[in-house]
């Protein structure tokens, strides 16, 4: 009986561990794969004036399939890393494929996604040096840019709520760091907030909410995902360290991977089905590592 407990033990841990995985979602095979036969939404290309810079400029804007300029909708803004531009997502991601193919399974809220330049510059090209102190600096300047500029066109120009229940603000890497510090730093414009894979740029966890305490009360949703494997995974750590110890629900999700789009890509499939519904905290420990 003795030599059966220890064996009984470790079954019994496997077990759970099997369960445990098993809470942890990700997307299925063929999740951005292109279908023909659903419907498709529509991409198009934006231009605004930005008083921040002093130059017109450039974003990409998803619509969801069905879309109505009678009806209102919120919106997502999607940010790049610091080697893209407002294309990055597109060129690398498939968000729109992933989009039509939720749509298609009725997982997601509509909404417009908006996938500007972060590089608040005139000449906001992805080329040369892109770690340039001036380039690095104008990431840090689009908060003005996004702040005062992006979202009041899309604002006045496009059929969309106005109030910070229906904004989120997510982004990859570089924009990891920027929905992070921007998405906290103005909680009063966004209710939904998610950082993927967040790079050096995202602020330390005590300056990026001070006031834990205002942040649990106006947050809908704090996301913080990584690849186990990414040599930028400590800044994601730590932020979710900060936030378990001053008890603000957020879901911290790691999974295997490392610095690329089939993490992001990931991130997004599941991030957006959260998004403008009603948000059930409870859940955020499905995705605990």
């Amino acid at each position: 009986m003795k030599r059966l407990i220890p064996i009984l033990v470790t079954l019994i841990f496997i077990q759970t561990t099997v369960c445990a995985q098993k809470q942890i979602p990700v997307a299925p095979a063929g999740f951005d794969v292109s279908q023909t036969e659903i419907p498709h939404g529509k991409i198009d290309t934006i231009q605004y004036v930005s008083k921040t810079v002093g130059a017109t400029r450039k974003a990409t804007i998803y619509f969801p399939p069905g879309y109505l300029k009678t009806k209102k909708y919120p919106v997502l803004y999607l940010l790049h890393g610091i080697g893209g531009d407002e294309k990055e997502w597109l060129n690398g991601g498939k968000p729109q494929v992933i989009f039509d193919n939720l749509y298609a399974l009725g997982k997601l809220e509509p909404m417009l996604v908006v996938m500007p330049n972060g590089r608040a510059m005139k000449d906001d090209r992805a080329s040369g040096n892109v770690m340039a102190p001036e380039k690095v600096a104008a990431f840090a300047n689009f908060e003005n840019d996004l702040i005062k500029d992006l979202i009041p066109y899309v604002e006045q120009n496009y059929p969309v709520f106005k109030d910070r229940d229906h904004r989120a603000i997510a982004g990859l890497s570089m924009g990891g760091g920027q929905s992070l510090n921007f998405g906290l730093g103005n909680l009063d414009t966004f209710a939904w907030v998610g950082g993927f894979s967040s790079a050096p740029n995202t602020k330390k966890p005590e300056e990026l909410l001070p006031d834990p305490a205002r942040g649990k009360a106006m947050l809908k949703l704090l996301w913080i995902s990584c690849g186990d494997q990414d040599r930028l995974l400590n800044f994601s750590q730590r932020t979710h360290d900060y936030l378990a110890d001053k008890n603000l629900p957020h879901i911290y999700y790691l999974e295997p991977g490392v610095h690329d789009f089939k993490v992001w890509k990931n991130d997004l499939y599941l991030f957006s089905q959260l998004l403008f519904k009603p948000v059930d905290q409870a859940s955020f420990l499905d995705y605990n590592p």
